[in-house]
């Protein structure tokens, strides 16, 4: 496990990650690099900000996807400016946003933006409803979705699951798992087991597991299956 003081770094070769931050219920904002590609993965408030200072207005046009993990707004409270920034300084160039099916987060913000800015988009925005987990490539990178367990409370106090997804990105026999927000469950620990780097979020406040999120101990035992890891979303004291 490396230092989890945010940003975190990772970098292989040509194959690099940066987590700028993932503070639960305030922002989790990351950025994936090859040499061929840019990728976003849940795009919190501030990703933005992180995303200019990091690689500059002319490599932000240059991101071709985004991977949304699920619809809660600490992983997409920045999808709106981020899209509305391409479109001031006019990406010409497609995107995709990538997310589980259900998640009427990602559609709603999709279909206002649409309706206020469609007519003068300068690039296509394209949508992929992941469903089935199936892996695919994109950019030379092969991008293997995974189901997790993720749930949220009601007004009533009861909790109902949430459309959540992992990715695991490969890139020249490298691979990087990323677990998204998650109770433990078996579909994590097969995707994190001898990945060059597992990304495992710890967000429950205490030892006692719960169905919504892992505990450290939970946490720790997924990450050091992998070759190296990062513990993220742990609480703030």
């Amino acid at each position: 496990m490396k230092d989890q003081r945010y940003p975190l770094t990772w970098n292989k070769d040509d194959f690099s990650i940066k987590i700028f931050c993932s503070i639960p219920n305030i922002a989790t904002g990351i950025i994936l690099k090859t040499s061929d590609a840019y990728f976003v993965v849940d795009p919190g408030d501030g990703i933005l900000r992180d995303l200019n200072s990091e690689i500059g207005t002319k490599q932000i046009l240059k991101i071709s996807n985004i991977f949304v993990t699920h619809g809660h707004h600490d992983h997409i409270g920045g999808v709106w400016s981020l899209l509305t920034y391409l479109r001031v300084m006019r990406k010409s160039t497609p995107l995709t946003i990538h997310f589980p099916k259900g998640c009427v987060e990602i559609e709603s913000i999709f279909n206002a933006f649409d309706q206020v800015y469609g007519n003068g988009l300068t690039y296509k925005i394209n949508l992929n409803h992941i469903k089935k987990m199936d892996g695919f490539k994109t950019n030379n990178v092969t991008v293997e979705p995974f189901s997790v367990i993720h749930k949220e409370f009601l007004n009533d106090g009861s909790k109902r699951q949430v459309p959540a997804l992992g990715y695991k990105f490969i890139y020249q026999n490298k691979s990087i798992c990323y677990g998204g927000d998650t109770a433990y469950c078996d579909e994590l620990v097969i995707q994190a087991k001898d990945s060059d780097l597992a990304i495992i979020e710890a967000g429950h406040e205490d030892e006692e597991p719960d169905d919504m999120h892992m505990t450290l101990a939970e946490a720790k035992s997924i990450g050091k299956s992998a070759k190296e890891y990062f513990l993220v979303h742990v609480p703030e004291k």
